[in-house]
């Protein structure tokens, strides 16, 4: 009988059974992918991650798992991940290997040597118009947006819709048939002013009708708000999201970049570990 054992940690909130669940398999070097996506629609978390053995110039390898498939990159497992293993491994900073590439992540500790904050270098995302804009609109269930809807693409691929004010964004009442037809994507809505941002994502094509933190799409929001003069370029913007799902979370997010070019993109936020556990299999 084989038994795997994984911990469960809530990403981006320092308050247990908020923020974004995830679960953490520290040693998957026997599991295989199909397994691996039967243990992620088990849990039924947006995401499962499963480490193994570095490739490359990583401290370790990691696979990310949604209910439904595979992902390349995804922000809070990535977080959650070096939570869990920069401390056994006294480490300040980790590599994280992913389909997108190695992501650095830096962590930063209290007088007591805990784990309070990290942050990670996400790769730079692709930029583009989003052709079917009217389509996303209505799948939202919004007349219009505040500045262009474009796509960003950092290993996973996020639409984002500025609406006017926040409570705009919590009226929000998606189509869940319309948004699956815009692809494999996850469709943003935000709203704010220069450092204070609120967001929702719903990526039902991503395995996740609602997503309590997005860190894969903080990046690329802090991009598209800097990008269209809504924030300034180098700035970190505080993301809220989550609160509708009873889940509050707390992103830390930064683009530096000029002229619409994009240059850094860094995503922080703290984590914390509730539970630990195993299957026996």
């Amino acid at each position: 009988m084989r038994r795997l054992r994984y911990v469960v940690v809530d990403v981006f909130t320092e308050r247990p059974l908020s923020g974004n669940q995830l679960a953490v398999f520290t040693d998957a070097r026997d599991v295989d992918a199909t397994l691996m996506q039967a243990l992620a629609q088990e849990l039924k978390f947006s995401e499962s991650v499963f480490v193994l053995p570095p490739e490359g110039d990583g401290h370790v390898r990691m696979r990310i798992f949604t209910p439904t498939g595979e992902l390349r990159f995804a922000g809070h497992p990535i977080l959650g991940t070096a939570w869990v293993l920069a401390a056994p491994m006294q480490l300040g900073a980790i590599a994280l290997e992913t389909g997108a590439g190695v992501i650095p992540v830096e962590v930063t500790r209290d007088e007591s040597g805990r784990i309070v904050f990290g942050r990670m270098t996400q790769p730079v995302p692709r930029v583009e118009p989003f052709g079917p804009a009217e389509e996303a609109l209505a799948a939202l269930g919004v007349a219009d947006a505040v500045v262009p809807v474009d796509l960003y693409d950092n290993g996973v691929r996020h639409v984002f819709v500025v609406l006017a004010d926040v409570e705009e964004v919590s009226r929000v009442e998606p189509d869940r048939k319309a948004l699956l037809e815009l692809g494999p994507l996850g469709v943003s809505c935000s709203a704010g002013a220069g450092s204070r941002w609120r967001t929702r994502m719903f990526g039902p094509a991503l395995g996740v009708d609602e997503d309590p933190a997005t860190g894969s799409a903080a990046g690329p929001l802090a991009c598209h708000v800097a990008r269209h003069g809504l924030a300034a370029w180098g700035e970190e913007i505080v993301i809220e999201q989550g609160f509708e799902l009873g889940r509050p979370s707390r992103l830390f997010a930064r683009a530096e970049g000029a002229d619409g070019l994009i240059d850094r993109v860094e995503v922080g936020g703290s984590a914390v570990v509730v539970a630990r556990g195993e299957f026996a299999l």
